[in-house]
């Protein structure tokens, strides 16, 4: 039997989950292969409504070899598991003559553990466990999720959080649940072998296609020792959000509430003269952070460099205590242990981490209006470590609606450790200009448009009119500029603003004005939010970040986006500020590479919620005059969709009112 056509396979699938053939999606897939039979790597940019998971998932299905898919999303991973990888690999079964596997892995602190369900909850003010079931009451939403949840340990076969509907509090979650540090081990287990964790990574194992996450991706390339199962292909989806979530998983933090919990836990595990030690260790640092201010620290003061000091000096004396001594009066002990041991060993991990002081680092303080003072270390940069471990071995695909800012994928690139493209495969010195030359990684990248009539379907609007955004908000004439926006478009409105305090005003501001309900993201669950945003089409929805980011409402609903300014990271941001410098330090543009390709990111993700669908048409309006004077700002234009583009508010004023009475006799 001759080998199928890659043509013809992504046409099976294509038909499989009642989906169009698209050029895009056939240049993409078509890539791909092209990619994995090379052993490359590739950058492919696949706008909304191309099927970009038919593009990756049916080239390397056809390949045969085991491939790791990691998303940033939980709404992804359900997509994938539960609708694209069930179709395809029926659809693709007759052609292949095999059937693929396939596996969902996370952390895990994302199974029921039940060891803690049955046996309770290690509690640093007892000796024993807590029993969690006994002490919450019946009626209070904790009891009775905690109830439910044991029902549905008897019933769910993953054990998976996502998999429990409706879901839970993290506060519930946390007492039937155990990261990977807490985890007692199978083998010490009493329920090892029925451990849903433990399952998860069998079955992944066995897997032809690993369904992950960037968080354990992050982890695996951070930890040392594998997480998971050895592959030949990584495809990264949602790769926008690859690098901030390696930062996050390489972020230590320290703040008085969770050095004197790992004291709590620890102290009657360990002799009276370690827990002492500890204790006034942590004593120490606890004033300091009471007076600690929030910035960058370029050095460690010399009084936070001795309570660190202390700290760590303590939790190794403890470390190496816990291991030690055995304490017959404590119920179930190993448990207790294991969750002490846990706690110390990141006070020591981040105490040494900040003492040692590596130039690679960005050290701060942050206070919290609710949780008060954090001291906080993350890697200046994780380039270096993605393209260590990342683009080694394997063949590398990543893919975004956005990854070309600015005309190409160079700035993108560059977060991920990657050169240039087209730069020539030369090696590498070691820092010290001698030793052992790696190789440069060599990636292609490739944009295969969308399905969609930009130019038709949407307009830019920029009010460069408007006064320039100040730091201390006010904006009398931008409030106004909305609340005219949104009556011309009879509600059907995203507003997405760089703060909650500016959105919080704008809905303040018009729910006064217009007789038409607006919606705040923090005043109700964000599933929530964005499913009345989607049924009432005279609804507006005001929110930021996760706004920006994670709404899919086609039709009517969503026919004006408006963004307040250009995202800039916050100039006062320690993380984003140090990078900056350390570009202009090595000659670049600091500016551009950091603070620009931040909100070119944004600003094409926000713009990508307005059209959804081939029928969606609207507008996209930006109160921030600088994205049409400023200099960047057509590098900020070009990241964003290809839209009609104007500065008339005339203009888009009987733009949208022409949309809105559309829609309403649509309705009719």
């Amino acid at each position: 039997m001759t080998k199928p056509s890659l043509p013809e396979l992504l046409h099976a699938a294509v038909a499989a989950v009642g989906g169009t053939e698209r050029p895009g999606q056939v240049t993409m897939a078509e890539s791909v292969a092209e990619a994995i039979d090379d052993g490359s790597h590739l950058l492919v940019q696949a706008g909304t409504g191309t099927g970009k998971s038919l593009g990756y998932l049916v080239p390397a299905l056809a390949h045969g070899e085991r491939v790791v898919v990691a998303t940033a999303t939980l709404a992804l991973q359900r997509q994938l598991v539960q609708r694209d990888l069930p179709r395809t690999v029926e659809s693709l079964h007759p052609l292949l003559r095999r059937r693929p596997e396939f596996a969902m892995l996370k952390g895990r602190s994302n199974y029921l553990c039940l060891h803690r369900l049955h046996e309770g909850v290690p509690q640093e003010e007892e000796d024993g466990l807590f029993d969690v079931f006994e002490s919450a009451t019946p009626s209070s939403k904790l009891g009775k999720d905690l109830l439910r949840m044991r029902d549905w340990a008897d019933e769910t076969e993953t054990g998976d959080r996502d998999a429990l509907s409706p879901g839970v509090s993290d506060r519930a979650w946390a007492q039937v649940s155990v990261s990977s540090r807490e985890c007692l081990g199978a083998s010490r287990c009493a329920y090892g072998a029925e451990c849903f964790a433990e399952a998860a990574r069998e079955r992944a194992k066995l897997a032809d296609v690993v369904i992950t996450n960037h968080a354990l991706l992050a982890i695996d390339a951070l930890e040392g020792a594998p997480v998971l199962p050895s592959h030949e292909v990584l495809i990264v989806d949602e790769a926008h959000e690859l690098v901030s979530r390696v930062t996050g998983a390489a972020t230590g933090e320290l703040t008085p509430g969770s050095v004197n919990r790992a004291v709590r836990r620890a102290a009657k595990l360990v002799n009276e003269k370690a827990a002492d030690a500890l204790q006034t260790a942590a004593e120490g640092f606890e004033r300091l952070m009471e007076l600690a201010l929030p910035g960058r620290l370029e050095e460690v003061p010399e009084d936070l460099g001795y309570a660190l000091m202390a700290l760590r000096d303590a939790s190794r004396t403890v470390i190496a205590a816990l291991g030690n001594t055995r304490d017959k009066s404590v119920q179930d002990e190993d448990a207790v242990r294991k969750q002490a041991l846990a706690s110390i060993e990141n006070v020591h991990a981040v105490a040494e981490r900040i003492v040692e002081g590596s130039e690679y680092d960005v050290i701060w303080y942050e206070r919290h209006d609710r949780f008060g003072a954090s001291l906080r270390v993350a890697p200046l940069s994780v380039s270096g470590l993605l393209r260590e471990k990342l683009f080694t071995d394997r063949s590398v695909i990543l893919t975004s609606a956005t990854l070309r800012l600015g005309g190409d994928f160079n700035g993108v690139a560059a977060s991920l450790g990657l050169p240039r493209e087209g730069t020539a495969a030369v090696a590498a010195e070691d820092g010290d200009g001698e030793g052992d030359a790696e190789p440069v990684p060599q990636w292609k990248g490739v944009d295969v448009g969308s399905p969609f009539d930009y130019p038709r379907q949407g307009i830019l609007y920029v009010a460069q009119h408007l006064s320039q955004p100040g730091r201390d908000g006010g904006r009398g004439d931008m409030l106004d500029e909305l609340a005219e926006l949104v009556e011309a478009a009879g509600g059907r409105t995203l507003g997405l603003f760089s703060s909650m305090r500016g959105a919080r005003a704008a809905a303040e501001n018009l729910r006064g004005r217009l007789d038409l309900p607006v919606l705040l993201q923090g005043e109700e669950t964000l599933g929530e939010l964005i499913r009345a945003f989607a049924e009432d089409d005279r609804t507006c929805l005001f929110g930021t970040l996760s706004l920006w980011q994670g709404v899919d409402v086609p039709g009517p609903s969503c026919q004006l986006v408006v963004m307040d300014r250009i995202p800039f990271p916050r100039p006062d941001d320690p993380l984003m500020s140090a990078r900056q410098k350390a570009v202009e330090e090595n000659g670049g543009n600091g500016f551009m590479a950091v603070a620009a390709t931040h909100a070119a990111l944004l600003m094409a993700q926000g713009a990508g919620r307005l059209v959804r669908a081939t029928g969606d048409r609207g507008v996209v309006a930006v109160l921030d005059p600088r994205l049409a004077r400023a200099r960047y700002g057509s590098f900020l234009r070009a990241s964003m969709p290809d839209f009609w583009y104007t500065t008339d508010r005339n203009q888009v004023r009987r733009s949208l009112a022409a949309i809105d009475a559309a829609a309403r006799a649509e309705e009719r």
